[in-house]
């Protein structure tokens, strides 16, 4: 069951453990998944420090091509739509791996959805080996995230992909 911690210097365990439990919760429907997305940035978001952008980039293969598709986030309104193998969201995608970038600036095709961010991680939400979508988290600073961070962030992503049927 889902019990809220009081903000501060929460470790990284303990926000996975919140997160399980909002997870748990998820109605298994498009709609709950919707929602559990919107409630695992609201969580990372609240309790992560340094960070100006978490949220979700979904595939979307309804069209004659597949592209990731802007979800739940908290920051500031970003691009709708990435192509795979398109910035650090789409090379994520296509590789089906974390990408860790240090300095966006210095990342080839990097898109500038939010000009204040310096580092980025994007980690794949993979069923099996099929790419549902990726997290994608942001920082003002460049070299923000460390090691810890980065495997924090795919045991987060393990935890959000058990919504996709």
């Amino acid at each position: 069951m889902f019990e809220p911690l009081e903000k501060g210097n929460l470790d990284h365990r303990e926000i996975l453990g919140q997160l399980e439990a909002l997870i748990e919760m998820a109605d298994p429907n498009p709609y709950g998944r919707i929602a559990s997305l919107a409630n695992a940035s609201a969580l990372l978001a609240y309790y992560l420090e340094r960070i100006n952008w978490v949220g979700f980039y979904l595939v979307d293969s309804s069209g004659d091509r597949s592209s990731l598709v802007l979800g739940p986030f908290q920051g500031a309104p970003v691009c709708v739509e990435i192509g795979i193998g398109k910035g650090v969201c789409g090379t994520a995608w296509k590789e089906k791996k974390t990408m860790s970038v240090p300095d966006v600036t210095l990342f080839p095709g990097h898109i500038a959805c939010d000009a204040a961010s310096r580092s980025e991680v994007v980690v794949p939400l993979l069923k099996g080996e099929v790419v549902m979508g990726v997290l994608d988290v942001d920082s003002p600073l460049p070299n923000r995230f460390s090691t810890d961070d980065v495997e924090f962030f795919e045991q987060a992503a393990s935890i959000i992909a058990r919504i996709f049927p």
